[in-house]
């Protein structure tokens, strides 16, 4: 009988230690679980909370600040690299006999490493201009073609903003005046400070002009000079077109009334006046090889003036 008893209570003991090992092994378990839970609904709360509200931007940033990092330890080229690979760019250029310039320019645009969309808007041509962006288009499916329903460069320009689809817009023009290595530059900038703009200008130190024409030149640092002291303002190319816009920001600045090169200096009067954000470069200048001009000084002459005094009084009426 005390055999009988002391094996029933030996096997007692040994069913509450197993149940006692199970019930251990389940509280293990279940709070693995818990654990596990609780950490993917705090990945889910910050993922949705603060991952998905960054900007694409933001994110791009990072990127950039990590390759920046790791370049250092390139023992043949410690250059912090400019990353184009995110680009997403839309590049207006006017174009009004360039029949010449189209292909070369848009070969050049082609070997950058861009997300673009080229927007030749066809100013009126007489020449075989846009019969050429249509034989270009059977090579490059990054190029648009927009004929301009009212003649000057200014609708142009009005024109190829409303057909832009990109996050940012650089207006150029296509005499290929300018570098394409200052343009990979302003995306940099635009990036990198997250400004609504980019002015570059020709005459900071650093700049390299050639071929400019004497007169026209004289004539243009007397009259950038007179915007800098009438907008209090410190950059000194406001005429000049090639800058880069957020596309966001740059429809912002609709409407845009001139008509013809004085559009170029309306565009960067209305961002400063409206007080968005810009960043200013030196960037370099040649003069056209290939074509004739269109600039006309003594024609633009009453132009500017009309659109620096509108602009003048846009920016006193905004104050």
């Amino acid at each position: 009988l005390e055999t009988s008893i002391a094996a029933s209570a030996q096997q007692s003991i040994i069913k509450s230690y197993f149940i006692n090992e199970l019930i251990f092994d389940l509280l293990e378990i279940f709070k693995l679980k818990f654990f596990i839970f609780c950490f993917l609904s705090l990945f889910k709360f910050i993922f949705d909370e603060f991952l998905l509200k960054l900007s694409k931007l933001w994110i791009i940033k990072l990127l950039i600040l990590f390759l920046r990092k790791i370049a250092i330890f390139d023992p043949i080229n410690p250059q912090p690299p400019v990353i184009n690979i995110f680009m997403s760019l839309s590049i207006i250029i006017p174009i009004r006999n360039e029949e010449e310039n189209i292909e070369n320019i848009t070969k050049k645009i082609s070997k950058l490493n861009i997300d673009s969309e080229l927007c030749f808007i066809d100013d009126f041509s007489t020449d075989k201009s846009y019969e050429k962006v249509l034989e270009i288009q059977k090579k490059f499916n990054f190029v648009k073609i927009i004929k301009n329903k009212t003649k000057g460069l200014g609708s142009a320009i009005n024109t190829g903003i409303d057909n832009i689809s990109k996050e940012f817009t650089c207006i150029m023009m296509c005499d290929e005046s300018d570098s394409l290595s200052d343009l990979e530059r302003y995306y940099d900038i635009i990036l990198t400070k997250n400004c609504d703009a980019v002015f570059g200008s020709r005459f900071y130190k650093d700049s390299i002009v050639t071929n400019y024409p004497k007169k026209k030149l004289i004539l243009n640092r007397i009259f950038n000079l007179l915007v800098s002291i009438l907008f209090l303002n410190k950059f000194n190319d406001y005429t000049n077109a090639f800058k880069m816009y957020k596309s966001t920001s740059l429809k912002k600045l609709k409407p845009i009334v001139s008509e013809s090169f004085n559009v170029f200096l309306e565009i960067p009067l209305k961002v400063i006046s409206r007080k968005m954000s810009y960043e200013t470069t030196s960037i370099s200048w040649m003069g056209r090889e290939i074509g004739k001009s269109k600039f006309k000084i003594k024609e633009l002459q009453s132009k500017y003036l009309f659109t620096l005094l509108y602009c003048l009084l846009e920016k006193i009426l905004t104050r």
